[in-house]
């Protein structure tokens, strides 16, 4: 497991798995799931953080929109 800040109030943690969560402030917000691909939450917490989500999704094309809970899950 790693983590890595990326920016001012964002980090990402990194699973020996593949598997990726991208936390804003201290809430994860998105992660990659090798089984499921890039899902971001269905939550909307402020215009900073979907700013944030947005920055780290970038580029990708498919995304799922998930319940909070699944990805606080992921982080246990």
């Amino acid at each position: 497991m790693q983590l890595t800040p990326i920016a001012a109030n964002q980090t990402e943690l990194s699973f020996n798995n593949g598997a990726q969560v991208f936390f804003s402030y201290k809430t994860p917000v998105a992660a990659y799931c090798p089984s499921k691909g890039y899902i971001r939450t269905a939550n909307w917490y402020s215009s900073t953080t979907t700013r944030h989500i947005n920055k780290w999704l970038e580029g990708v094309t498919n995304v799922t929109e998930v319940p909070q809970e699944y990805i606080t899950e992921l982080v246990g």
